[in-house]
């Protein structure tokens, strides 16, 4: 039995969900802190019988005292931290994105302070990159959002956890997350478009253009990874992963599924972040990283929506 004890916040989202399960498998203990009680993600994930192995806690990241009690207590040895405010959310109320966003992060850092966690990876953002920057690590800078702002806030917050306190942390910058569980956010709408097709719909993304997607298993292993990397320092890296343009989402959409053959469209608007970012020296932290190809985590999104499906109308 391993002696790491992974505490994974805003566990019920997409990232942290894959996140709880690939712990799970491993036989790693973790413990799920999520002010949402929710779990239509972890249930597309997991059997019944793995749900049963999972410790949750109800607890809202803006709460120290209840954070550092929880990590504490559940003998917490690595922390991924993912609870967040998605863009929109933000954009909508703006006070309390930066409660959860900015404060929130604060006090996962300082709760790792005090308990002596071993390792820290939190999920920073492309929106810290402003229009027509990038795409070296360097070069983020000017956001254009509010959610980009607080993102670029963490990371500066990393760095200081780390010069006055030796706390080390890995933070990563996703760009275009896919796959099963995504559902909320800007960027949700290839996952969108993919579980419309398994429901023999169209759809329609509100943007185009190129970026890279990653899909979500596969970043949730690089954040466990991160977390367990012993890093000394505060480094922040760009996820990477394959760049693909919207016409080729589709045509991974329709190859796996044909009867939706065009009627998955997408507006010729292009994200307001950099079509590419590097990820520098990410694999040499985590190691060797292999991404999961646009037609292959496509297939794999629309076979599982799929069987979800069937599942429930046949209950």
């Amino acid at each position: 039995m391993s002696d790491e004890r992974f505490l994974i916040t805003g566990a019920l989202g997409c990232i942290g969900a894959w996140s709880c399960a690939q712990l799970m498998r491993e036989q790693v203990p973790v413990v799920l802190y999520d002010l949402s009680t929710n779990r239509d993600r972890l249930e597309l994930l997991m059997s019944p019988d793995e749900l049963e192995q999972l410790t949750f806690v109800q607890g809202d990241v803006t709460d120290l005292e209840q954070l550092e009690r929880t990590v504490g207590e559940q003998g917490i040895t690595h922390i991924v931290h993912l609870a967040a405010m998605l863009l929109p959310l933000v954009k909508a109320d703006p006070p309390r994105g930066a409660a959860v966003n900015v404060v929130g992060t604060t006090n996962v850092f300082e709760a790792a302070k005090r308990q002596g966690v071993r390792g820290i990876a939190y999920a920073s953002s492309a929106a810290v990159y402003g229009p027509g920057s990038g795409p070296r690590i360097a070069d983020a800078g000017e956001p254009t959002t509010l959610y980009g702002v607080f993102k670029l806030a963490n990371e500066g917050t990393a760095q200081v956890y780390f010069d006055d306190d030796g706390l080390g942390s890995i933070g990563l910058r996703p760009y275009v997350i896919y796959g099963p569980g995504r559902d909320r956010g800007l960027t949700a709408d290839p996952t969108s478009a993919m579980e419309a097709a398994a429901r023999g719909e169209g759809y329609e993304m509100r943007w185009g253009g190129r970026c890279q997607l990653q899909f979500a298993a596969d970043a949730a292993r690089i954040f466990i990874a991160a977390a367990r990397s012993g890093h000394r320092g505060a480094a922040v890296f760009n996820l990477g992963g394959p760049s693909a343009h919207a016409s080729e989402v589709v045509s991974a959409i329709e190859a796996a599924a044909p009867d939706v053959a065009g009627r998955i469209t997408f507006a010729d608007v292009q994200l307001p972040f950099p079509e590419e970012m590097e990820a520098g020296d990410l694999e040499d932290v985590v190691g060797p990283i292999e991404w999961t190809t646009l037609r292959e985590g496509t297939r794999q999104t629309i076979e599982l929506y799929r069987a979800t499906l069937s599942v429930q109308r046949s209950s």
